[in-house]
């Protein structure tokens, strides 16, 4: 099977790991705070903004709760999104507002997330949908004009910028995903950042019970009762360990080599598939833009996008959508809304593998039976299976 998604993971990793081992300690210590400080650097981020995590959905959980959302908050975000982000706003009994996307970027743009604010709005929270960084400046610009704090998703934006501004550093707060189909990968795991020192530091605490200082490896001694309690905040426990971590920091080495094949197969895709009938590509990102390639999309006809997709998978190519419309989710209450843009997306976006443990004759083979896929079906009568 061609997969999606797929790490990519040796000998380093094993290596790291090992010392992890021969440490005698596996939890939250010094290769957390490692890679916590490389992470930052390579966001351009002071190491102090910067908690690493054990999932990118906790730390959306943990955004909303530094917001303090509540009844009577609305947050806008886009449609195309992961569930995770919903549920994170939902939860604290704050509405989810959806806004619209461009059916070709699958990003919204600063006039779609404009259209949806209301009187309510706490927080905008956007995705930067497969890596592309969209219309993040626009849209952190309206923000601020309009006093509601931001939110980046960068879940899929690991190695992005827009103008040299790493995402997840445009907004007040913001994520990543370091989990197991990720562009950097540390099996479960995710990184959240805070632009403001002092929420960045109440989020720390937050991700550890709550404790205002921590107890076991890297604990300080600070008086000679150091294992008794300072609770101000009811907390939880979603920090990172030193295992995944030093995982964490040799794939944050490999990130420039992984991203580079990542756009190789990329553009092999633009190359082989620019004249295919019937196939719409993504559009290139603008000038100033780098992606991170997490996503590769077309664009099919609504009639045969399934059954494409069904052929494929019929001869080892694994394909998908990501994500399905918020606004159609019975549980956030939305289903009155039309949104053209997602609904489009939602009915002829096919996501092709792409990832770096991928060889030219894998993209080759991908796009070849994409249009072999595509022709057949295309010539069906309609309703033809």
């Amino acid at each position: 099977m061609i997969n999606v998604f797929q790490p990519s993971l040796g000998e380093k990793e094993l290596a790291a790991v090992a010392e992890v081992f021969e440490s005698n300690w596996l939890g939250h210590g010094p290769r957390t705070k490692a890679f916590e400080s490389e992470f930052a650097a390579h966001i351009g981020a002071d190491p102090e903004q910067v908690v690493f995590i054990n999932s990118c959905t906790a730390g959306l959980f943990l955004a909303t709760e530094l917001l303090e959302l509540g009844p009577g908050d609305d947050v806008v975000m886009p449609s195309v999104s992961f569930v995770a982000a919903a549920n994170a706003v939902a939860a604290t009994g704050a509405r989810p507002v959806f806004c619209d996307v461009d059916p070709r970027t699958l990003n919204p743009t600063a006039a779609q997330v404009e259209s949806a604010l209301t009187a309510r709005t706490k927080a905008v929270l956007v995705l930067h949908y497969g890596g592309y960084p969209g219309d993040i400046a626009a849209i952190a610009e309206l923000c601020r004009a309009r006093g509601v704090k931001l939110v980046e998703d960068a879940a899929c934006a690991v190695a992005s910028r827009a103008d040299g501004t790493a995402c997840g550093t445009f907004g007040d707060l913001a994520v990543w995903s370091f989990d197991s189909m990720k562009v950097l990968v540390t099996g479960d795991g995710g990184a959240f950042y805070a632009r403001d020192p002092e929420l960045a530091r109440r989020a720390r605490t937050l991700a550890y019970h709550g404790l205002e200082q921590s107890s076991g490896f890297s604990a300080a001694k600070v008086s000679h009762r150091w294992w008794e309690l300072n609770v101000r905040n009811f907390g939880r426990r979603i920090i990172g360990n030193d295992v995944t971590a030093a995982i964490g920091s040799v794939q944050l080495g490999r990130l420039p080599e992984n991203i580079a094949r990542r756009r190789e197969v990329a553009e092999t895709y633009d190359r082989l598939l620019s004249d295919a009938a019937g196939v719409r590509l993504p559009p290139p990102l603008p000038e100033g833009h780098t992606g991170s390639y997490y996503f590769y999309w077309v664009r099919l006809d609504p009639a045969v996008r399934d059954r494409v997709a069904a052929d494929l998978l019929d001869r080892g190519i694994y394909t998908t959508f990501r994500y399905p419309p918020l606004h159609r989710v019975p549980a956030y209450g939305a289903g009155h809304l039309r949104l053209p843009g997602a609904e489009e997306a939602a009915e002829t976006t096919l996501l092709l593998p792409l990832h770096q443990g991928l060889d030219d004759t894998d993209v080759r083979t991908v796009a070849d039976e994409l249009r072999k896929a595509v022709e057949n079906r295309s010539a069906e009568p309609a309703g033809g299976e």
